[in-house]
């Protein structure tokens, strides 16, 4: 067997392709799934959290910045074991996928309540008080003028934390979360063969390049400068 074989018949094993492939797709379905549900939770999240902010109550906005700092701080696998082992010691159990939808919401809130808040922040005293003139409330002022400015300045950076906060879907392997990798490291473990994990590595490429693709169609149409 030449190496060029051998190397087909560890990465690329055809009967191992057409016999494991129902699981990849079943782990890239759960993939999307979570992803999804964490970009919505977490952008929300982050977006209402800069919002009360700006209110500037002084208990809310302490409660608001320690969040913030210690999941932009604690690994998130290291949350993922915590509250995945830690809370049934106090009788709380949650779902696997719960916890990693959790955990990733959390972290993606985290840092994007930071960028809109830099967006809320950057816009210019005089537009605050022009707007309270014409009778606005602080509340519509911070709705109608203020959020849309932040918002837009702010798709830039989310583009690629976003993006890099759903890869972390992978994380779900440690707690049995079904995705993409974790049914491609079992099938690696019931075959010896890397060909499954070479099924995951594409599956990841198939389904992330188009999303890389759009956030760089995004960061060009709302760059810095155009806002």
């Amino acid at each position: 067997m030449t190496a060029w074989e051998r190397f087909l018949e560890t990465f690329f094993k055809p009967e191992l392709m057409v016999q494991y492939w129902p699981d990849i797709l079943e782990g890239v379905v759960v993939t999307v799934q979570i992803a999804a549900a964490v970009v919505v939770t977490g952008l929300a999240l982050g977006l209402m959290l800069a919002s009360v902010r700006a209110y500037q109550v002084r208990f809310l906005n302490l409660f608001i910045v320690i969040f913030v700092d210690v999941f932009r701080a604690l690994p998130p696998l290291v949350a993922i074991l915590l509250i995945y082992f830690g809370l049934p010691n106090i009788d709380i159990v949650l779902p696997s996928f719960a916890v990693l939808w959790l955990v990733l919401s959390f972290v993606l809130a985290a840092f994007a309540e930071e960028i809109f808040w830099a967006g809320i922040t950057s816009t210019p005293k005089g537009q605050w008080e022009a707007a309270r003139s014409t009778g606005l409330t602080f509340s519509q002022t911070l709705l109608s003028v203020v959020l849309p400015q932040a918002i837009r300045l702010g798709i830039p950076p989310l583009t690629n934390r976003t993006i890099a906060i759903t890869k972390n879907t992978a994380l779900g392997t440690v707690i049995g979360v079904s995705e993409i990798l974790s049914q491609a490291t079992s099938a690696q473990a019931f075959t010896g063969n890397a060909t499954p994990l070479m099924m995951g590595a594409l599956a990841y490429i198939i389904l992330f390049i188009p999303i890389v693709a759009v956030g760089r169609w995004i960061e060009t149409r709302f760059a810095w400068r155009r806002a």
